[in-house]
């Protein structure tokens, strides 16, 4: 059963650009990862990160020097990170963060195959990188999905418990739903945000466009209303499913968001955590989003 909802998801939802936008090589002298048009003064650092399944996923370190959280960024399903730069450069400037992001499996220079779950592991493989290559904590960690992103951002989400905020961003309530206004969730449904959002425990920003073709504004406003801890939504107006990053009220809000982050840290620390704290997969367990009717 598994299988046949993985082959769902490949046919429906995963459209990585073909060829790769950049690629990655080795530094003969410094033996590092470079990514192919971005320069060592940009202060990006890549990865090249073993998933569970075994897959090698690409992912990329923005480092900014007085960062006090990090957005772990998954983006949507017809980009790879070589159409991201402009933007985590702009983000990371703007907003005064590190981000991490990340090629799903079968997608840039990232090996394997797209599907549901291997976006799991790979989002997994990126925390713990997070985690243990850098040293920063589940609740310095603002997680941001955009599109088909928000499931492998909700199933982290909905796990760890500590998280400092969700960013959701022109999100699906689930993949069967993008096509077909479903009102329960079906066995072979993709990325059931419907249900995972409500185990969430951060705060969670929604934003979507009012004139979004591809997937509905009733989406975005269901999984704000399902959200345990709800931060003011911003509802673009006119805006479309690829475009928001263009309004000026995009980064505005963004950074009123992150301000209010930093405030609740300070106000509602966090609980004392666990010496060894577990991984998480030690635990039980462009940018556009395209659908295809088959």
């Amino acid at each position: 059963m598994g299988n046949v909802t993985s082959n769902v998801a490949s046919k429906l939802a995963f459209f990585p650009p073909e060829p790769a936008t950049y690629g990655i090589t080795n530094d003969e002298e410094t033996g590092k990862l470079v990514f192919s048009g971005v320069s060592p003064d940009m202060n990006m650092e890549v990865h090249q990160l073993t998933t569970k399944p075994g897959n090698k996923v690409v992912a990329t370190f923005w480092r900014h020097p007085f960062a006090r959280f990090t957005l772990l960024y998954s983006h949507g399903n017809a980009a790879d990170l070589g159409q991201m730069v402009e933007l985590f450069i702009e983000l990371r400037a703007h907003l005064r963060v590190n981000i991490m992001s990340y090629d799903y499996s079968g997608y840039g220079a990232s090996t394997g195959k797209p599907s549901e779950f291997n976006t799991y592991h790979d989002i997994e493989a990126v925390y713990n990188c997070l985690r243990g290559d850098y040293g920063i904590k589940q609740e310095e960690v603002i997680l941001y999905g955009q599109s088909v992103g928000s499931g492998p951002t909700l199933h982290m989400a909905s796990r760890l418990k500590r998280l400092r905020g969700v960013v959701l961003h022109s999100a699906i309530l689930s993949g069967i739903r993008v096509l077909y206004p479903v009102k329960v969730t079906l066995w072979f449904d993709i990325y059931k945000n419907i249900d995972k959002i409500r185990h969430v425990n951060s705060q969670v920003l929604v934003i979507h466009g009012t004139s979004d073709e591809i997937v509905d504004l009733s989406h975005g406003k269901r999984l704000w209303e399902l959200a345990k801890e709800k931060y003011d939504p911003l509802w673009v107006k006119g805006g479309g499913h690829c475009n928001l990053e263009t309004y000026p009220e995009y980064i505005q809000h963004l950074r009123k968001f992150i301000n209010a982050m930093e405030k609740l840290s300070l106000t509602n620390p966090p609980p004392k955590q666990l010496a060894n704290e577990p991984s998480i997969t030690g635990t039980k367990h462009n940018r556009c989003l395209r659908f295809r009717k088959r």
